[in-house]
């Protein structure tokens, strides 16, 4: 799902993902007209899903995704707001991250695009890690991702931490983490 870049980045990042693609587009309307948000990514993913990713001040955002939550109703699947986003998400919803080499690679697999999101923001905020990708549901049966990297220890630590968060909501899938991943790997990932 391609996301804008924001100069500067916004303080608060929310998220909206319904089971329908049609009440996601009237979601995504409400949104906007409700708040001063910028928008980030409206697209529909996998399966038949509709994510709509929007960014501003937190009282903004807040207002944005409780239309957004309205406008969806029962195909609701899923909506999130996180005042004061670490950086790091940003650029990695456009895999854009820069990084010094693999130490170790983490990844946190969800049922949804905000559970992923919710995730890789409280794993940049845990540790020391570089947050290398958030995989918005693109291909991917409706499921999401977060891909890291950083020293053994402090992957681990996120991985724990982003976990827990995704969990609260009962839509972690899973985590892995891989010490010294092949180059091959991580030349076919980044």
């Amino acid at each position: 799902m391609p996301v804008e870049r924001l100069e500067p980045e916004p303080l608060a990042v929310g998220c909206v993902e319904t089971s329908s693609i049609a009440r996601g587009l009237e979601a995504a309307d409400a949104m906007l007209k409700a708040a001063e948000v910028r928008l980030l990514a409206c697209n529909p993913v996998c399966p038949g899903k509709y994510v709509v990713l929007v960014g501003g001040l937190v009282a903004e955002v807040t207002a944005s995704v409780r239309a957004g939550e309205a406008a969806a109703a029962d195909t609701l699947t899923d909506a999130i707001v996180i005042p004061n986003v670490h950086r790091q998400v940003f650029d990695a919803f456009t895999a854009s991250s820069s990084f010094d080499g693999i130490a170790a690679l983490g990844m946190i697999e969800t049922f949804s695009v905000p559970a992923a999101i919710v995730a890789g923001d409280q794993a940049a905020k845990s540790a020391k890690v570089d947050l290398l990708e958030i995989r918005l549901a693109r291909a991917l049966g409706g499921k999401a991702y977060v891909l890291l990297t950083g020293e053994v220890a402090a992957v681990r630590a996120a991985l724990e931490a982003g976990a827990r968060a995704a969990a609260q909501n009962g839509l972690l899938l899973g985590t892995t983490l891989i010490p010294a991943p092949h180059p091959d790997l991580v030349q076919k990932l980044l």
